[in-house]
């Protein structure tokens, strides 16, 4: 079991969510329960399965939620880039979003590389 306050993959992952959430408060009222809220999911799924998955007391568990966290911060990358191109954000909101997502991505990577090296 890991303390998650103390990963930083974990830390940096809740960041992004709070981001995102500020982000996203000027979407339209007609996305509310659409786009917007499928985006909020995606972005707490990261930092939930992260934290999930460190309470587990197998690695090769952890490394299963870190495989799910992996593919919802792909699902949040396309809600993004899709919310830009349908100019439900800028991309001067958007590119930082998706540099921070760029390195919570790379993160998890080299975590379940690790991870992945030790339960073989």
């Amino acid at each position: 079991m890991h303390n998650i306050k103390k990963l930083k993959i974990w830390n940096v992952s809740i960041d992004l969510c709070v981001d995102v959430y500020k982000a996203l408060a000027n979407m339209p009222n007609d996305e509310k329960y659409g786009l917007s809220s499928q985006i909020k999911r995606s972005s707490v799924s990261i930092s939930s399965n992260i934290a999930e998955g460190a309470g587990r007391e197998r690695e090769k568990e952890f490394y299963c939620f870190l495989n799910i966290a992996y593919g919802s911060s792909y699902e949040l990358q396309t809600q993004l880039i899709l919310c830009e191109k349908l100019e439900f954000i800028s991309s001067e909101v958007n590119k930082p979003l998706l540099d921070k997502l760029n390195d919570v991505q790379k993160m998890i990577y080299v975590f379940k590389e690790n991870i992945n090296k030790r339960i073989i």
